[in-house]
């Protein structure tokens, strides 16, 4: 018996729980995305984005 192997959906870094719907145009995934880049090479934004994925966590271990 053979099982079927799923790809893993790859995640948005910048919208948490979501996945990568390649919003940024030529992209095949977060990896290589102009907005994820833009975001993440930003410190503040990166900072942000930290802070509202600690948020993120702590709800979901409060459930």
């Amino acid at each position: 018996m053979t099982s079927a192997r799923r790809r893993p959906v790859a995640q948005c870094p910048l919208r948490p729980g979501d996945p990568c719907s390649l919003c940024f145009p030529g992209a095949t995934g977060p990896q290589d995305c102009g907005l994820v880049y833009l975001a993440m090479d930003d410190p503040e934004l990166r900072a942000a984005l930290a802070e509202q994925r600690a948020a993120a966590r702590a709800a979901r271990a409060e459930h």
